[in-house]
């Protein structure tokens, strides 16, 4: 797969109602870094953004290390301990770091209210996929 459009119907479903991904990309030294994240779908798209939570100062790490690399995959599971009803969606992606649009404000803040709060103050991180692997235990 390498459209949004083409994941099935449960895979869809899990990243429409998991709240939490799991980004993948590298440092500087090549070393794979892994990151929860919050994240939204757009029509062809998957974003993510830098909130107001407490970071260390300057330019967060992920966006230093998706400028030097754009490769990324997000990662959404489903665990269960009836290993029967486990799942995952991987999308391995493009990254592109850009200004926080209006779109992307609205789609985060409709799945996470916390945003209404908590400030979206950007940068946007954009994953343009280039492959979609979808897996689940019960077929």
């Amino acid at each position: 797969m390498h459209r949004l459009s083409e994941l099935p119907d449960w895979a869809a479903e899990l990243l429409e109602t998991t709240p939490v991904g799991h980004l993948a990309l590298l440092d500087a030294d090549g070393h794979p870094r892994v990151q929860p994240v919050t994240f939204a779908r757009l029509a062809t798209t998957l974003v993510s953004a830098v909130d107001g939570k407490p970071k260390r100062s300057g330019t967060p790490a992920r966006v230093e290390r998706l400028q030097a690399n754009p490769r990324a995959t997000l990662t959404v599971d489903h665990y269960d301990d009836d290993w029967t009803r486990l799942a995952w969606v991987q999308i391995l992606a493009t990254a592109t770091i850009g200004p926080l649009h209006d779109e992307a404000r609205a789609a985060l803040r409709a799945r996470y209210p916390q945003y209404e709060t908590t400030p979206l103050t950007g940068p946007l991180i954009t994953l343009s996929p280039l492959r979609i692997l979808a897996w689940r235990a019960s077929g």
